[in-house]
């Protein structure tokens, strides 16, 4: 899981990826490709 600023650039690594808000915290998650993890902050 990488660490990040700006969630934008990690959106647009692979087409799967979605944007998901967790306790407050911002997440950037892929099913099929579990590899494309970060987080914002």
């Amino acid at each position: 899981m990488k660490v990040v600023n700006s969630l934008k650039s990690m959106k647009k690594r692979d087409k799967n990826c979605r944007v998901v808000r967790r306790k407050g915290r911002v997440y950037v998650i892929n099913k099929t490709n579990p590899r494309f993890k970060a987080r914002q902050g």
